[in-house]
């Protein structure tokens, strides 16, 4: 999904520190051996967070070590893993999130595992009941950002949905990403696809890039490089008011931010979001299967459902898990947002990225 470590790049000064790795060990303990305790490895996207709090816990309660490798967008990391999926980087891969889901499954990315706790997860966030092969953990809404001050200063209302994108009072504000490296990007092209159906989308694409929209390669470009409302935005002089990033990027501009602003610097185009979910899979050939499957146990935990909020700004899909107020006062899901079924994306996603790129990059 990329929701965290855009936390991380959301400006220097922001202060979230992100977990790249914890407990790493010399060599590879992963199988077993003597003399200390037991490596297990989660591959993910750039995105990974966790107080440290909460590693030790896993740590101490399982008798793991826990190894924490970043294998680039969520996009690169999910292809990475296929190809390396005979002699698997790790035990855990965590990030692949429902736009992918089928290319991971189709791949024989993962082995059936019944986490402990599968049944207390939220029943829409649940993909694959009857093989197992991945366990949801996390969700979130891909939205339109806005910038508040550059539409108070311009006397500008933000817009509200896809249709207000293309008006032309929105012409050359708009920054979004390829949706073919980039999950937001590809998240916001499925939106758009969901809102105007296989006939419409896009004519709707034509209208956006009349209209000025600019793509660029990934997120933290888009939010951190191009967005005006964005703490790095404003350090970098960007003059793009909107850009496509999550229903959870407002709250870290506040929490984050030093001194803190009692409200958000940016809001969310509500009728712009397309719901995500992420998973997590024990990988086949997984040299430490049983490090694996405790560490899938504790990511759907209450401890560690509790502790994502405000680590990787996305919302928990266990029930009974704890949002921090300050993170659902400024960052809410979207009541209504786009959704769509896992397997008319496996069906049509390749060809709508190919056609959205002829379309757009042509």
């Amino acid at each position: 999904m990329g929701i965290t470590k855009k936390v991380a790049i959301l400006a220097a000064g922001l202060g979230l520190v992100t977990l790249s790795a914890c407990g790493s060990s010399d060599g590879d303990d992963r199988g077993g051996g003597s003399g200390g305790p037991k490596t297990v490895t989660l591959v993910s996207h750039n995105s990974w967070a966790a107080s440290e709090e909460v590693v030790a816990a896993f740590e101490k309660e399982s008798g793991y070590r826990l190894k924490v490798l970043e294998d680039g967008d969520a996009g690169q990391a999910v292809n990475k893993a296929i190809l390396t999926k005979d002699n698997p980087q790790g035990d855990v891969f965590f990030g692949v999130d429902n736009t992918l889901l089928s290319r991971a499954l189709d791949n024989g990315l993962f082995q059936p595992y019944e986490a402990k706790g599968s049944d207390l997860i939220l029943p829409e966030y649940r993909a694959d009941e009857g093989g197992h092969r991945v366990t949801p953990v996390d969700t979130g809404d891909v939205c339109v950002n806005y910038d508040k001050e550059w539409f108070d200063e311009h006397g500008l209302t933000p817009p509200k949905t896809f249709d207000d994108l293309v008006e032309p009072a929105y012409k050359d504000l708009l920054v979004t990403e390829n949706a073919s490296t980039s999950s937001p990007g590809l998240g916001f092209l499925l939106g758009t696809v969901a809102r105007y159906g296989d006939e419409g989308w896009q004519d709707y694409w034509k209208k956006l890039e009349a209209n000025g929209v600019k793509v660029v390669d990934g997120w933290e470009q888009a939010y951190n490089e191009e967005f005006s409302g964005s703490a790095g935005g404003k350090k970098a002089k960007a003059d793009r008011p909107l850009v496509v990033s999550y229903a959870s990027s407002p709250p870290a501009e506040v929490i984050y931010a030093d001194p803190k602003p009692e409200t958000a610097p940016t809001g969310v185009a509500e009728g712009t979001c397309f719901r995500q979910v992420e998973y997590a899979g024990l990988l086949s050939n997984a040299k430490n299967p049983e490090g694996g499957k405790a560490l899938l146990d504790f990511l759907i935990g209450k401890r560690f459902q509790d502790d994502m909020p405000l680590n990787m700004f996305v919302y928990p899909v266990r029930e009974g898990a704890e949002v921090p107020e300050e993170f659902a006062e400024f960052g809410p899901q979207a009541e209504d947002p786009e959704t769509m079924d896992p397997a008319k994306i496996a069906d049509h996603r390749d060809q709508w990225v190919k056609s959205w790129t002829s379309l757009v990059l042509r």
